[in-house]
């Protein structure tokens, strides 16, 4: 076809960049109702799933980052395995996790309580993120 272009896709470094742009963003937001969000009222549902929210939205974006060219309908597998791996590896007690899970970068990588209601905010958490990627055109739709 004469005169049409054929559609360029997005270069995978670009792809990436942009996916980890906004994985900082999402960790900003994380950080700031974790720490912000009980001294502003809001309600301790919010503050807790909606950071486990954010957390798996983070991990879906930077699983593109990493892996720019996978469809995203395989990010999000990759998301939510590892999401609940680190939710179920919460009932796993060894001195030594337990001391990490006890700093600031302990709880916010792995967090302490194990939660079903955890995996349903991943989940959301996972179609949010990718219905990002999607709406901002960076991966080819699969």
């Amino acid at each position: 076809m004469h005169g049409a272009q054929p559609d360029k896709p997005v270069a995978p470094l670009r792809t990436s960049l942009l996916r980890a742009g906004l994985a900082l963003g999402v960790i900003g937001c994380g950080l700031s109702l974790r720490w912000y969000g009980f001294p502003l009222g809001l309600p301790a549902f919010v503050v807790k799933y909606g950071g486990s929210l954010l957390g798996a939205t983070m991990v879906l974006l930077l699983v593109g980052a990493l892996l720019p060219r996978l469809p995203r309908s395989q990010l999000a597998s990759i998301a939510a395995v590892i999401a609940t791996v680190v939710e179920f590896s919460r009932l796993l007690h060894a001195p030594w996790l337990d001391a990490f899970r006890l700093t600031t970068a302990g709880a916010l990588l792995l967090g302490r309580i194990f939660s079903l209601w955890n995996l349903v905010a991943y989940a959301i958490g996972i179609l949010l993120g990718a219905c990002i990627d999607r709406f901002a055109g960076w991966a080819k739709a699969p």
